[in-house]
Order: structure tokens, then C-alpha cells, then sequence
């Protein structure tokens, strides 16, 4: 069958694809050390990859795009919640060679946890079409959440040192490796996490006056 451009473009993948430009443009942001931008950008990109897997399961997929939507959210995880905190470490660390290291090794330990993820995702979708019910090992998501606020506390100089940014890398990776089955979340899990992102947000734009943005 002759396709007119690679991939997959229904609405199934759109979250997905908006998690990931997200993503980048926090990136983006982190250059230019615009830090509350990228901090946002990283909650946009939760929030996205929060729903994108209720959103794919409303339409009957073939195996290929089962596939495809596998590997896409993990390479866009991988940009999201791997290689953007990281950046926002190592430049708002000062750009020193210990922040390097961690960072690199974040973005390694999230690389590792996605790839097998990827893995066992697939073998449990040829062997039951139930919907996931638990994680093995910390989701590398959760950055999205807690990034922002160790940013928030240490731009109210609650943490004043930048080390507690490394610190919170160090902890995710191993987090993100250890075999620790955990609960996925349902509605009250979700609607958790999101009212605790508004707290984040009003905290923002509370304290720093409405100039975070």
C-alpha cells in the first residue's frame, strides 16, 4: 500500500505530536534561559502525554499503528521528560561538569526505562487487549510534575542552592530503573496531578508578580 508521506496522522498520534513540539520549544526556551517558559512547556507536554493514551484508545487501531503509537510516545517521551529537564539542569546549574554528568546520566536511565518499557508493552498487548494497570519503575513523566516545583521552592529561595536540581535528577534516573511495580493512575490520580500543576502555575504567577511569562 503506497502512503503519501511515512507515519501516522489521525487524531489518535495529534497529543503526542503536540507533547513533543512542546518539548522542543522548551528547549528552546532553556537557551535563552527563559526558565519559567520551559518549566511551562515541560507541564504542557505532561498534561499531554497524560491523556494522549485515553485519546489513541478511542479508535479501533490496526497492530501497525498499536506499533507506531508505542514507539512514538517514547521517542517523544524521551525529548519531553528526558533530554528537556536535562538541559534545564545543566544550564541553570551553570553549565559545570557535574551537572553534565548528571544530566547525561538522566537521559540515559530514561533512554534504558523507555526502550525496555517499549519491550514489555508490546509483549503484554500480544497477550491481552486489557488496558495497563500498573508501571515497572517510576515514569519517566513524573519530572513533568515535580520539576516545576523544585523550581518554584527554589525561586521563593526555599532551596537556594542549584544543587537541589542535580539532586532531583539523580533521583528520578535511579527511580526510573529500579523494578518497583507502580499504580497506574486513574481519573482521581489524574485529577490529582493536574490540580496540583494549577497550584504550580498560580504559585508563579502569585509570587513572582505575573512575570514568570
Amino acid at each position: 500500500m503506497k502512503k503519501s508521506l511515512l507515519g501516522y496522522y489521525d487524531y489518535t498520534v495529534i497529543l503526542t505530536y503536540c507533547g513533543m513540539l512542546f518539548a522542543f520549544y522548551g528547549i528552546l526556551q532553556v537557551i535563552d534561559e527563559n526558565y519559567w517558559v520551559a518549566v511551562c512547556c515541560l507541564m504542557l507536554a505532561g498534561i499531554c502525554d497524560m491523556f494522549d493514551g485515553t485519546v489513541a484508545a478511542t479508535r479501533q487501531r490496526t497492530d501497525r499503528e498499536r506499533k507506531f503509537g508505542i514507539q512514538i510516545d517514547s521517542l517523544s517521551d524521551l525529548i519531553s521528560f528526558g533530554i528537556l529537564p536535562s538541559t534545564f539542569v545543566y544550564m541553570i546549574s551553570g553549565k559545570n561538569a557535574f551537572a553534565a554528568f548528571v544530566s547525561s546520566i538522566f537521559v540515559l536511565c530514561a533512554l534504558i526505562r523507555l526502550a525496555y518499557f517499549n519491550v514489555l508493552e508490546e509483549e503484554r498487548q500480544a497477550e491481552t487487549a486489557e488496558k495497563r494497570k500498573s508501571y515497572l519503575g517510576v515514569p519517566v513523566t513524573t519530572i513533568a510534575v515535580l520539576m516545576p516545583a523544585v523550581y518554584l521552592l527554589h525561586d521563593l529561595k526555599l532551596f537556594r542552592n542549584v544543587i537541589c536540581f542535580p539532586i532531583l535528577l539523580l533521583c528520578m534516573g535511579t527511580g526510573c530503573l529500579l523494578p518497583v511495580e507502580i499504580k497506574k493512575p486513574g481519573r482521581a490520580g489524574k485529577t490529582g496531578i493536574l490540580l496540583l500543576g494549577l497550584f504550580e502555575v498560580l504559585g508563579m504567577l502569585f509570587f513572582m508578580g505575573g512575570n514568570t511569562l
